[in-house]
């Protein structure tokens, strides 16, 4: 039996999400053999006693066989930690969901994403921004990951896809189960050249407690965060905030201080985003411009001295940006910014926690023409 089938069965199991999986790993050294565990080994894991009650009842009534089978009839591809398509970027946030189901193809130049994210009241200017921002990233090859809802995130895919670009949706329910139901044409479009992903099993209903989760996956799966329109109690909110805990970029676009659906963009400049007033925001913080350059560059000189000088304090082993700070002597606004541009060339990579580790296939050398 193929052993994801048992990270399918715990994912099924209310109670056990990342933590308790690991424990179930790292104690067993699979879920196969955790599967088919006794209570007592169960609790000598770590699990709780109505934790385990539901593990042996989802043994009993569970047929991971027949599941199985229905996710393979459906086209759903499933990725686990343990697998190296999981994305790396996800991978990297606190709790990391441990399955992900999959309609279409989630590729390795998907890490170089953008989520766009904001109310499903969206008013013109709204949709104008989005409109153009989607353009943009899709023509400089930026993947654009966003939620699939009514509003910015339908019109933030659409317009990804008009552009001939690739675009991601998060659900808040199973793959199977596209929400809202009007989307599901722009959802078989988004297979084609993009993915719909979840971390809920298939047949997960659309609950509404289900989305706030999932907004730490779109998030998680960005470089940057971009907030069009969003209320005061706009969902959006918590994704910028998951993108925050997360080391993200953050950014939101201004509006009229009376428009209702700008109140929470303007609020989250107040508190510290960076004010999107057009593309070359963007283009600046993240050198959009240059991703073909950077998909296609696996050996890459340091741009200037800056870098050179970073890739001399970082190692294989993490260190938290004040460190590197520290240790090289630079101003911490220069080192933040060389660190996302880096990152995007793939010379380092963080490791969570403004963590960075460097990668070591980089040229170390840089040299000043005189």
């Amino acid at each position: 039996m193929d052993d994801k089938r048992f990270w399918v069965g715990f994912n099924l199991i209310k109670g056990i999400g990342a933590v308790r999986m690991q424990g179930l790993v790292a104690y067993f050294g699979d879920l196969e053999s955790a599967w088919g565990a006794a209570s007592a080994e169960l609790a000598e894991a770590g699990l709780g006693s109505k934790v385990i009650e539901r593990v042996v009842q989802a043994r009993q009534n569970v047929d991971l066989d027949k599941v199985w089978e229905k996710i393979e009839k459906q086209g759903i591809k499933i990725l686990t930690w343990q697998d190296e398509a999981y994305p790396q970027r996800l991978k990297e946030i606190d709790q990391p969901p441990p399955v992900l189901y999959i309609r279409g193809e989630y590729l390795p130049d998907d890490l170089f994403a953008v989520a766009i994210v904001g109310t499903r009241r969206v008013t013109p200017y709204g949709r104008q921004i989005t409109e153009e921002l989607s353009a943009f990233l899709a023509a400089n090859g930026m993947t654009v990951i966003s939620g699939l809802a009514r509003g910015v995130d339908a019109v933030a895919h659409q317009s990804t896809l008009k552009a001939g670009g690739r675009t991601i949706g998060v659900l808040g329910s199973g793959v199977d189960k596209i929400y809202p139901p009007e989307h599901r044409a722009l959802a078989e479009q988004m297979m084609e050249r993009g993915a719909i992903i979840s971390d809920y099993a298939p047949g997960t209903p659309p609950d509404a407690s289900n989305f706030p989760p999932r907004n730490r996956i779109i998030s998680g799966l960005s470089l940057a965060v971009v907030v069009v329109e969003a209320g005061e109690t706009s969902g959006a909110l918590i994704t910028a905030e998951f993108a925050a805990e997360q080391g993200r970029e953050i950014f939101a676009v201004p509006g009229s201080i009376l428009a209702p659906q700008s109140k929470g963009t303007n609020k989250l400049i107040q508190n510290g985003a960076l004010p999107l007033l057009s593309v070359t925001d963007l283009m600046q913080a993240l050198d959009i411009t240059r991703v073909g350059e950077h998909k296609a560059a696996r050996k890459i000189m340091p741009a200037d001295a800056i870098e050179a000088k970073l890739l001399t304090v970082l190692t294989n082993e993490p260190m938290q940006i004040d460190e590197i700070r520290n240790q090289s002597e630079l101003p911490i606004e220069k080192v933040s910014a060389s660190l996302a541009l880096m990152e995007l060339k793939g010379m380092v990579r963080q490791v969570g926690g403004m963590n960075y580790v460097a990668v070591r296939e980089v040229q170390s050398e840089y040299r000043v023409d005189k």
